[in-house]
């Protein structure tokens, strides 16, 4: 039987006719409704992934949600989608990508929230389904194993439950409407008060938690204090000494030698490793003779090398900034693949990183003799930096680092081209990776300069051929000779610098080099994909 004393019946009735007279509503509006529902799915996934990362400090690093659902979105979205996120942020491709993953669950969160609290119990059913898409994606990792998605159920579970109880206490606050002379004193306060105390402290909660688990998890803080009271033995073979011509020391000139916190970074980490130098081995296995293993101290044993060298990555624009010159100190990767004996019919090794990005290398440029390829553990004069990939990476003169450049690297499997791919190579990228004879403009890099002597100038490399020499030309014109800096090995980009006579107006400037075998590099314009991108780099500039 129903009565005019009725108030969620009356309260919830379409129109003000259906109410009982004299009731006052004292909930919020429909519309702060909406937006409350939204905040609270935001809420119960902020709890989801916080749970989530606590759970992975005891289950593993590699059970974070969100870093393995965008480990999984690299590597599904083709590879010319890649080269445009990079063509656009650079080295901020990571962060733009986490903060677009942030903004969908974001969206999907509210939209969670919304239909918990009209359309129960849909808004729990999505939540559900994000989490398992997130937990497919951790145990579809190359390091993922069924106990790690443990961290995403979790947390999924939490999330629910919060999402339940704060819909709940939203709906009390929502429909709190009573005859104004049966009204209760204070009993839409505590409605109001209890939906804002625990959402409250669920939301706070799941920020500290969330933090603090994912700071436990990123480990940097005790790699880094590992790295940081770490020394590198002496290279029982120094580089030689850098010449005195080989810097210029022109303003906004690329320094000869790039410092590491200027270094290019572009891999596909967004969780970079942290790998304790005390547990890391490196494997050689695949078609060898002989299986091996070395450890770090082992590593550390061995006469190392130094030797400066240039690296680059494939994905740089004519013109661009991802190429960077250092002084790596390491072991010849070809010493330790003689002891392994390669077997007749490898022609490739593929190497593979502590998160498990691969890269595949032609054999013959390993064992060559005259290539400096090192198993790297030092940048600079000081060990590897963390991000660059401490406490072991690879570096091979002359080839793009997708084919080589193989960070926190832990394996090594000697195989084929016909049998295995390296990461990017089977995303249509070329398999061998030569770095492509290029030079670049660096001043000026356009605006306005002051008529008469302007300094144009800039680097030029073809790593393990070398460059003979670099041109510049005006508005087209002819060809005119740079001087170039001294330079160490042919293994590193040089300097240059041609001496302008400018005059008022505007002009375009445009350079090209010639490398050791007096091949000139190319004016045809070509992307970087598939192989490294090839064009004269060009400048306007104002002349006032």
């Amino acid at each position: 039987m129903s009565t005019a004393a009725d108030p969620v019946t009356d309260a919830r009735a379409p129109g003000s006719g259906n109410r009982a007279a004299g009731a006052t509503p004292s909930g919020p509006s429909a519309r702060r409704t909406f937006w409350l529902s939204a905040l609270v799915g935001v809420i119960a996934a902020g709890v989801t992934l916080g749970v989530a990362e606590l759970v992975a400090v005891f289950v593993g690093a590699a059970s974070s949600p969100i870093f393995a659902v965008g480990a999984w979105v690299i590597d599904l979205v083709p590879g010319w989608f890649k080269t445009v996120v990079i063509d656009l942020f650079g080295t901020a491709d990571k962060a733009v990508l986490l903060l677009s993953l942030a903004l969908l669950i974001l969206v999907l969160a509210a939209v969670a929230g919304v239909l918990e609290y009209s359309w129960p119990p849909w808004g729990m059913v999505t939540l559900i389904v994000v989490a398992g898409v997130a937990a497919l994606a951790v145990v579809t990792r190359p390091e993922g194993s069924g106990i790690l998605a443990l961290s995403t159920v979790v947390g999924m579970v939490a999330g629910v439950v919060v999402l339940r109880a704060l819909t709940t206490r939203l709906h009390r606050w929502r429909d709190r409407t009573r005859p104004v002379s049966a009204a209760v004193p204070g009993t839409a306060a505590l409605d109001r008060r209890s939906f804002v105390v625990y959402a409250s402290v669920a939301a706070v909660g799941a920020a500290i938690v969330g933090f603090g688990a994912r700071m436990a998890n990123a480990g940097s803080t005790a790699v880094s204090t590992v790295r940081t009271a770490l020394k590198l033995p002496a290279p029982a073979t120094p580089a030689p000494a850098i010449p005195t011509g080989a810097e210029l020391d022109i303003p906004d000139l690329s320094s000869y030698v790039t410092p590491n916190a200027e270094f290019y970074r572009i891999d596909t980490a967004l969780q970079v490793p942290s790998v304790d130098p005390s547990s890391w081995r490196l494997r050689i296995v695949g078609m060898v003779e002989n299986e091996t293993e070395i450890t770090w101290d082992q590593l550390l044993a061995l006469p190392l090398t130094e030797h400066l060298a240039t690296l680059s990555c494939v994905s740089n624009e004519v013109g661009g900034g991802l190429i960077g010159n250092a002084l790596w100190l390491g072991y010849p990767i070809r010493e330790l693949l003689a002891l392994a004996k390669p077997k007749g019919g490898a022609d490739m090794v593929l190497s593979r990183s502590a998160d498990g990005w691969t890269a595949g290398t032609p054999l013959d440029v390993l064992q060559d003799a005259d290539t400096e390829a090192l198993l790297a553990v030092g940048m600079n004069g000081e060990p590897l930096p963390i991000e660059h990939g401490f406490p072991v990476r690879m570096v091979v003169p002359g080839l793009y680092g997708y084919v080589s450049a193989t960070k926190w690297v832990t394996e090594l499997k000697v195989t084929t081209f016909a049998d295995d791919f390296g990461y990017w190579s089977d995303k249509g990228w070329s398999e061998k990776g030569p770095i492509k004879t290029e030079s670049r403009i660096d001043t000026p890099r356009g605006g306005t300069v002051k008529a008469g002597t302007v300094a144009v100038a800039g680097v030029a490399w073809s790593p393990h051929t070398g460059i003979d020499a670099v041109e510049v030309r005006i508005d087209e014109g002819a060809w005119q000779k740079a001087r170039l800096a001294d330079t160490a090995s042919a293994d590193t980009w040089r300097q240059w610098v041609f001496e302008w006579d400018a005059s008022v107006g505007s002009h375009t400037v445009e350079v090209r080099a010639t490398d050791a075998t007096g091949y000139t590099q190319t004016s045809k314009q070509a992307p970087p994909a598939p192989d490294g991108a090839t064009g004269w780099h060009r400048v306007s500039v104002n002349v006032s």
